[in-house]
């Protein structure tokens, strides 16, 4: 039997009703893809392993399930689902993410004819709390992404979001390390060591539903030997998304003394631009609290750089997150994608 064209792989920890809405959601043709599934030592794991033999049962998807002996964390998962794929590309998907009806084998229809390209930037929607759909679609059109610098840099954000990342499962064995587990941006790395070397390609089709169980408060993250020096799991505290936000700055250096790139200031100016999210999801706790981590992210991480940072911050203090998100949905709408600064 020939390997299958696409693995769906999907790092799993302690959601399994998730997992199977996730898996439920898969709609395209059998004979193109494969699914894998790397459960990561959680509390819940007896829950999953009746719920994936369910579905292998059901359907007519290959499925592949292994559960790690320990607990390997983000990073560390992300590496074993490479290792267990076959397919020709990896597309990873959050266990708590969706696809959209429809839309796979349109994917997987315009990879095949982008085979040249190891790396597709996805298009995905979200809905809020108040029933509000948001697109990310980040250019007017599909269109290649030249290799280099500014690619990398420019996707560095872009890319961050786990639903419907695609890479070549080739590139990705290619570039496995270790030397990043604890930053929760394994699939950033991968991105960019593929993205100076070689041209990518966006995708204007929304795949995947990002259904952003962080604005939760829980985030499972912080159980790793690797991750318990950054994160605290169970909640999105200060010192979580400070410590977060830093790790993409130890991804650039580790890229920049590889390469000899400058990726570390490219990257901390464009994040500086697009900061709404790092700010935004302190915005709950109140004006005081907000203010002080906002002033956190302007000395310790360095994003008062730009006139945007001081814009959204002033933004979310005076109006609040509610009003700030929609008057964004509303640029966006009128643009028809994200803008770019």
């Amino acid at each position: 039997m020939s390997p299958p064209f696409l693995s769906i792989c999907i790092p799993s920890y302690n959601r399994p009703s998730e997992l199977h809405n996730l898996l439920a959601s898969i709609d395209c043709s059998p004979a193109e893809v494969e699914v894998v599934i790397c459960e990561d030592m959680a509390p819940k794991r007896d829950e999953v392993g009746p719920i994936v033999t369910a579905f292998a049962a059901s359907s007519a998807y290959p499925v592949h399930y292994h559960e790690n002996p320990t607990n390997r964390g983000f990073d560390g998962n992300l590496r074993r689902l490479v290792e267990c794929a076959t397919g020709e590309y990896i597309l990873f998907m959050g266990d708590d993410d969706l696809f959209v009806h429809g839309a796979l084998d349109q994917f997987i229809a315009f990879l095949k004819q982008h085979r040249d390209k190891p790396y597709v930037l996805r298009s995905y929607l979200t809905e809020h709390p108040d029933g509000r759909t948001e697109f990310f679609r980040y250019l007017p059109k599909s269109q290649v992404l030249p290799a280099g610098e500014a690619t990398v840099a420019w996707l560095f954000k872009r890319s961050v979001s786990l639903c419907g990342f695609t890479i070549s499962r080739e590139k990705a064995l290619q570039f496995a390390t270790i030397d990043l587990d604890g930053t929760l941006l394994y699939q950033i790395y991968l991105m960019a060591q593929v993205c100076l070397m070689q041209d990518s390609i966006y995708c204007d089709i929304p795949i995947t539903h990002a259904v952003q169980t962080f604005r939760g408060d829980k985030p499972m993250f912080g159980n790793s030997e690797a991750e318990k020096s950054r994160f605290t799991p169970g909640t999105v505290s200060h010192d979580n998304s400070i410590n977060f936000t830093k790790a993409y700055f130890e991804v650039t250096a580790y890229l920049d003394k590889q390469h000899g790139t400058n990726l570390t200031q490219r990257v901390r100016i464009d994040l500086s631009k697009y900061s709404y999210p790092f700010l935004s999801i302190q915005r709950k706790r109140g004006i005081g609290s907000f203010l002080r981590y906002a002033k956190r992210l302007e000395t310790e991480v360095g994003f008062g750089c730009t006139a945007y940072f001081h814009l959204y911050k002033w933004a979310l203090v005076l109006f609040g997150e509610r009003v700030c998100d929609r008057l964004i949905g509303v640029i966006k709408r009128t643009l028809g994608h994200t803008p770019n600064f």
